[in-house]
């Protein structure tokens, strides 16, 4: 398995359209030893992280010798499921603080809800450790510039969770389209349908005794506890989380800007609301997003959280549009149409990988994680370093600005930084909780 994994990144990395090496000259300086052992510690072991697990337990060469959640009945459910996986009795922890002073832990691996990400990110190369943090890499475009800066500074590798640029699949498809196998691309449709159901008005309450709401809100300014947030409804409030089109349109949206070969937009619009439910939810369950690019290039974005209905055949997606055909992405496979809408071509993943549920576990998980630990021990090139990672990222939370500020924002195509608009621009950042700022 060792050497068909490995041999299957040398020869796509070449392939990978849009990816950048993302590592200094200190980086390689840090370059384990092909052989030496990775020792892991995850934190946030629920849903994704249960999927990372699993990831890793397929990666040769690897060790989860540590696992940290603010769910104290997490301790017993993920050790039995890193002893099933490799028969060692990971040590756990409830503060990432406390895990990152073990001495002989390598990597971070972060499945944490998105408030904590960057500056969990941010502590981890502090402590001299490499991370894996799942999409977004950022709560706020000031986050990813900042996550971006302390990389170069620390020269680690820090890779996005963002599995489909380590799809065999897409792979090979971006190799085809720089071929120019569907002539010169120019658009790039990218969706994702879910049939979610209502989160209602959520009610204060005393905080569980399993849970450590002071450790669980970490960085971000404090609220009460209410019985509609954990363990996944954060996602639909600003405080914590970034809204389906982050959560979710991160995925297609990349594959979309991966490409058309695109970085920084010129132009962003959104237009969509909280529809299907009258409830807490904060963000959109319905949001259609346009980003313009130079070159005459566009990348469209549908999100519809509360309709399960399937755009193509499939609840998520990204459809690549050229002078000579169209290409339909998505996890499982591609397919490639000519002019007249005849389907030339279809290849399928060896390993299926889950689309819509909330874990997405699946093949890519150890493929993106293998090229990881490659990246670490070899210097292989990384699918998705994380200033490759952010450009993406951005992409979303420019889309959710332009859908609170209500117009269209004009960006910089250097740094996807927002031109002459203060209102958008007090959206860069974020307030933190005293004694939690982001310094690199």
């Amino acid at each position: 398995m060792k050497k068909t994994r490995r041999d299957f990144i040398k020869k796509t990395a070449i392939a990978t359209v849009g990816a950048t090496v993302g590592m200094s000259a200190k980086s390689y300086a840090n370059i384990l030893g092909a052989n030496d052992r990775l020792i892991v510690g995850v934190a946030g072991v629920r849903s994704r992280g249960r999927a990372l697990i699993n990831g890793v337990s397929k990666v040769p060469n690897t060790t989860i010798q540590y696992i940290c959640d603010v769910d104290s009945r997490e301790e017993g459910r993920a050790s039995k499921l890193v002893m099933d996986k490799n028969d060692t009795k990971p040590t756990f922890f409830k503060d990432v603080r406390k895990m990152l002073e073990e001495k002989d832990l390598d990597v971070l691996m972060i499945a944490t809800p998105d408030h904590w990400h960057a500056p969990m990110s941010l502590m981890a190369l502090k402590a001299g450790k490499h991370v894996y943090v799942e999409k977004p890499c950022s709560h706020n475009p000031a986050e990813g510039e900042l996550l971006i800066a302390a990389q170069k500074k620390y020269g680690k590798v820090v890779q996005m969770g963002n599995q489909q640029r380590s799809a065999p699949t897409s792979i090979q498809a971006m190799k085809e389209i720089k071929d120019g196998v569907i002539g010169d691309v120019y658009a790039g449709k990218a969706w994702y349908y879910n049939g979610r159901g209502g989160i209602g008005q959520g009610k204060q309450l005393a905080t569980p005794d399993w849970l450590d709401w002071e450790l669980w809100q970490g960085p971000a300014p404090r609220e009460n506890y209410r019985d509609n947030l954990v363990h996944y409804n954060w996602h639909w409030f600003w405080n914590w989380g970034t809204g389906e089109v982050c959560n979710n349109g991160t995925h297609e949206i990349d594959v979309c800007r991966w490409a058309l070969g695109v970085d920084y937009p010129t132009k962003v619009t959104s237009s969509g609301g909280r529809y299907h439910f009258n409830d807490d939810w904060q963000f959109y369950d319905t949001q259609i997003a346009s980003f313009e690019f130079e070159d005459d290039k566009v990348i469209t974005w549908e999100g519809n959280s509360c309709s399960p209905y399937k755009l193509s055949g499939s609840g998520r997606g990204a459809s690549i549009h050229g002078t000579k055909g169209t290409i339909l992405l998505t996890r499982n496979y591609y397919q490639l149409y000519d002019m007249d809408n005849k389907l030339v071509k279809e290849v399928k993943e060896s390993e299926v990988s889950a689309t819509t549920n909330i874990v997405g576990g699946g093949g890519l998980d150890s493929y993106h994680i293998g090229n990881f630990a490659d990246a670490i021990r070899e210097g292989t090139m990384q699918h998705s370093p994380v200033d490759e990672g952010h450009k993406s990222v951005l992409l979303c939370h420019l889309a959710n600005i332009a859908q609170e500020t209500g117009g269209a924002l004009k960006t910089d195509p250097k740094n996807g930084r927002i031109l002459k608009n203060k209102k958008a621009m007090k959206m860069w950042g974020r307030d933190y909780e005293k004694g939690w700022d982001m310094k690199v």
